[in-house]
């Protein structure tokens, strides 16, 4: 793991973060660029950490080396697995930050959006603040992630794997992310209201040949399939689902996530002062739209 100190504008202590994940370089690209570019002093009292975290993944070109660093928080020291025991590593660096921002790319087709799984007014903050028109949110789904572990961490996909549109929306999102917490004043932050899909269960893979039919956030009509393979026949039954992070081959045991609108996270009231990670719960934020109601299903035939 590579720390890299920069200074701020603000008062507000952020992270970002990299490399979580081997095959997606596209995130160590971006803070090698921020490395390069942002002041080393600043002028307020805060601080950006910069983080590329699977060093040996990045080095091997994969996703993990013995175990996916994303799905082992908050880990454990003493373990002989390499992920295993650099999670609670990770955890350490980004201990009292107002606010973390992870990188990552997918095979799923455009377009980018946020993951939280815990909406604090720092999140708030850091989702409307980004260009976004979707966030994603996943506290019901696992409780093995950074952004599910790290207080006031947002976790965004920036585009395609291996993608240059990926690498360069991913900065610009960064930039955004600092401007929205104060921490960079090249220009004033611009927050714009961000559609919340509430994640609901993974959609397992079975073998064979995969099929996806619907793209991210398209909603599937009822009774239509949304992916199969030789194993499942994803059917579902209701109307409202949209998939999120659909993909035939991204993922070795998922084609994605079932998703359900949920309603629309508001901007912030208030301009950025450092404070914002202490906030009451962003939840009040959302506002829920109406007529989605019961639960998100889908059946395997």
């Amino acid at each position: 793991m590579e720390t890299i100190e920069r200074g701020s504008a603000g008062s507000a202590r952020v992270a970002i973060v990299g490399g979580i994940h081997g095959d997606e370089p596209a995130g160590e690209r971006i803070v090698r660029r921020l490395a390069d570019e942002l002041d080393e002093t600043g002028t307020g009292s805060g601080r950006v950490r910069l983080i590329i975290a699977n060093e040996r993944a990045l080095a091997a070109g994969t996703r993990y080396t013995e175990a996916d660093l994303n799905r082992v928080f908050p880990g454990d020291p003493d373990s002989d697995e390499y992920e295993r025991a650099l999670a609670p590593r990770l955890a350490a660096e980004l201990e009292g930050m107002d606010a973390v921002l992870a990188l990552h790319t997918s095979h799923s087709a455009p377009p980018p959006f946020a993951i939280y799984s815990d909406p604090t007014e720092s999140v708030r903050r850091s989702v409307t603040g980004m260009p976004v028109e979707y966030v994603v949110d996943s506290g019901e789904l696992r409780s093995t992630t950074l952004d599910s572990v790290v207080p006031h961490t947002v976790s965004i996909e920036v585009g395609r794997q291996g993608s240059e549109e990926a690498v360069e929306f991913g900065y610009e999102a960064c930039l955004a992310f600092l401007r929205a917490h104060g921490v960079l004043d090249d220009e004033p932050p611009t927050f714009t209201e961000t559609t919340v899909v509430a994640g609901d269960e993974e959609v397992p893979k079975g073998g064979g040949e995969p099929h996806v039919h619907f793209g991210n956030f398209e909603e599937i009509p009822r009774g239509a399939v949304f992916a199969e393979d030789d194993v499942y026949t994803h059917r579902v039954d209701e109307e409202g689902v949209v998939p999120i992070l659909a993909s035939e081959r991204g993922y070795e045991d998922i084609f994605g996530i079932y998703g359900r609108v949920q309603g629309v996270m508001q901007p912030p009231d208030e301009p950025a002062d450092g404070t914002t990670a202490q906030g009451t719960s962003a939840e009040e934020f959302v506002e829920e739209e109406s007529g989605r109601e019961g639960s998100t299903e889908g059946t395997a035939e």
